[in-house]
Order: C-alpha cells, then structure tokens, then sequence
C-alpha cells in the first residue's frame, strides 16, 4: 500500500500490511496466544482482519504495521495504532509471533512506533492491556507508560496505560 510510512529499527522492518503476510497472520491467529488480540481466528476471519488492517490506515491516516524480521525476512509480529470506534483515543498496540517473544522486538517496534506517532496525529497515545496480561503492562512501564485508569471495554477489563510524550511532541 503506497502512503504508508516504513520504519527501521535495527532488527525490523515496520511496513504496511500485505497479502502475502497472511500464513503468517493465520498461523499466529490459530494459537491460542492469540486470545489477547481477539484470537483464535479461523482463515477467514484472518483474512478480513488483514483488510481492516489495511483499511485502518486509510480510514484514520495510522494503522498497524506489520513487522519483518530482517535476519529472516518473515512477519514476526505487528505494531501501531488502532483506533476502533469503540475506543476512547488511539491506542499504541503490539504483538509478536511465537518464537519472538521475550527477545525484545516488541519493544523495538513499540520505540518506532510511538516516535513516529506526532507525524500521524498521535502525539501521546494510549495502550489498553488486559490486567491479566502481564507481559504486555511489563512492556508498557519498560516504555515508559503509566496506569491511567481501569474501565471496560466492550464488556471486558482493561488497563488503560498513558504514553509519554516523545520529546519535542
């Protein structure tokens, strides 16, 4: 998709959705680490939520970016901002594919992200957690974030953690 900013990071490559990134995308959503972001998916729900991807940043200007590891050329996770009409605000959101986590690449992309978040309109974004999700909070306060408020959302829990400001933002 042409007008949607690639970003770098040492270890990544930040890019726009592709088709071609669907096995990828149908493998993660068949796991049942996926349930944290609305999985487990079957095919066709994989499919559509590639086109709301997709659609996202056509609809708001920002969206998720699929991220590539460099060593190995293969999606290994996505990283951005969503926000869908149920959301306060956008939202700084992550995940990373089996094999990736623990290696800090979630956090590389989070960095990125946020930094170019002023140029998309998102100067200070928000990320909403599950309070079960410990990972994803420890994620959040190592990048800096805070404990805003706890509400629901669509009927579940969630932490709301506030991003800083990038500097200069």
């Amino acid at each position: 998709m042409s007008g949607i900013p690639q970003l770098e990071t040492e270890r990544l490559i930040l890019r726009a959705p592709h088709l071609k990134d669907l096995d990828a995308m149908a493998q993660f959503f068949a796991s049942p680490r996926s349930q944290s972001a609305g999985g487990p998916l079957d095919r066709g729900q994989v499919w559509r939520a590639l086109l709301r991807s997709a659609g996202h940043w056509h609809l708001r200007g920002y969206g998720l970016w699929h991220a590539i590891d460099k060593s190995s050329a293969t999606m290994c996770g996505y990283c951005g901002f969503i926000e869908h009409i149920e959301w306060p605000e956008a939202e700084l959101a992550w995940g990373v594919y089996d094999g990736y986590e623990g290696k800090g690449f979630a956090y590389e992309a989070a960095l990125a992200a946020r930094a170019a978040g002023p140029a998309l309109g998102v100067p200070q974004p928000m990320s909403l957690i599950d309070p079960d999700n410990a990972r994803s909070r420890r994620l959040a306060e190592r990048l800096g974030a805070w404990v805003e408020a706890e509400t629901l959302l669509l009927n579940e829990p969630v932490v709301i953690y506030r991003h800083p400001k990038p500097e200069g933002a």
